[in-house]
């Protein structure tokens, strides 16, 4: 089994922190309401169509895979729609990379 490196490469204890820039991909989750569906709207212009298939929709939220740096972005896009964060959290690194 080969395993993948970050790319670029970057110090291990680097990887997973907001010092993380790799294109390595994350399972992030919002913590958000969204009755009127708005927030899952820039969730997935954010990550772009081909991407927001693989968004979940949860009863609290949703999760999406990304890099650890657009969650900042999202969170602002979010936040100037008025829209509250309750929560993020990222889970576990995925083997796929943002291209």
């Amino acid at each position: 089994m080969r395993l993948k490196t970050a790319d670029p490469p970057y110090e291990s204890a680097e990887i997973g922190t907001p010092r993380d820039y790799t294109s390595d991909l994350y399972r992030v989750y919002f913590e958000l309401p969204d009755p009127s569906g708005i927030a899952g709207k820039i969730i997935a212009d954010f990550v772009g169509s081909e991407r927001a298939t693989s968004i979940v929709a949860l009863s609290h939220g949703y999760e999406v895979e990304l890099p650890i740096q657009c969650v900042p972005d999202i969170v602002r896009l979010l936040s100037a729609e008025n829209i509250a964060v309750y929560q993020v959290v990222r889970y576990a690194k995925t083997n796929g990379v943002w291209a």
